[in-house]
């Protein structure tokens, strides 16, 4: 009695139901009908997972030189155009396969020069998608594959972060890159305040790289710097008091 009375209680509220004036339908009218009324039911929420970490080749560099820096994409098939520091452009891969920073392997299949930069094709790299992917890369190998510098020679990325003086001790900025436009090495200087300066990178311009003190000197005369000039106006000036000093003794002896 308890659980009639509850029960009537709780549906007491609800409708009577009106009798169906529509025509009755066939059943298959009415399968049809019922499965358009259910509910589509929502698709379960995919949790949101980290993305896997890079997985780094244990024979990444321990001890690394930068080799080159991937630029972009070049066409359809995932080759892609790279800076290369090597002396000869297309020994790209001559030393092995590089890695990012990330340590990841990039395998270089084949390189050609085009222009200014190296076209590469690289194992790893199958279509144009990945090749984008990689613009900005920079492509390392361990030092200890790289032939050992010679007297006088120096790999770029040792003398990235040098700081840079004068012959009198002052500091004028820091080492930030390398540039070849066709005429020779060109070494980017970059001062704490101001806009950087270039120098030619030869012996006359630099006569002393210290990389274990880390710094290089730089004579500023044969570097073309602007304290350079105003050295040259200084000496113009001397030179033109002494011319001047010498006609006046000149016309005294004359007198």
């Amino acid at each position: 009695m308890t659980l009639r009375r509850q029960t009537r209680h709780a549906f007491r509220d609800v409708p009577k139901p009106r009798p169906n004036l529509e025509r009755s339908r066939s059943p298959s009218e009415k399968l049809q009908s019922a499965f358009a009324e259910r509910p589509t039911p929502a698709a379960p929420a995919r949790p949101n997972l980290p993305s896997p970490p890079a997985v780094s080749d244990p024979k990444a560099p321990t001890d690394p030189v930068l080799l080159g820096i991937v630029g972009g994409a070049h066409g359809i098939r995932g080759e892609v155009r790279v800076k290369s520091f090597t002396q000869d452009p297309e020994d790209l891969g001559a030393y092995g396969p590089l890695f990012d920073a990330q340590g990841r392997r990039y395998t270089v299949r084949s390189a050609r020069v085009q222009k200014n930069v190296v076209v590469a094709r690289i194992a790893e790299v199958t279509d144009r998608n990945a090749a984008e992917r990689l613009n900005g890369t920079e492509l390392f190998v361990d030092r200890s594959v790289l032939p050992t510098e010679g007297e006088d020679e120096f790999y770029q990325s040792d003398l990235v972060g040098l700081v840079a003086r004068l012959t009198d001790g002052t500091v004028i900025g820091e080492v930030v890159a390398f540039h070849d436009f066709g005429a020779g090495d060109i070494l980017e200087i970059a001062p704490e305040n101001g806009t950087s300066v270039m120098i030619p990178f030869t012996e006359v311009a630099v006569p002393e790289v210290d990389l274990d003190l880390g710094f290089l000197l730089v004579e500023p005369v044969a570097a073309g710097l602007s304290g350079a000039v105003e050295v040259r106006e200084g000496d113009e000036d001397d030179d033109a008091d002494e011319s001047e000093s010498e006609g006046e003794a000149s016309r005294d002896g004359g007198a």
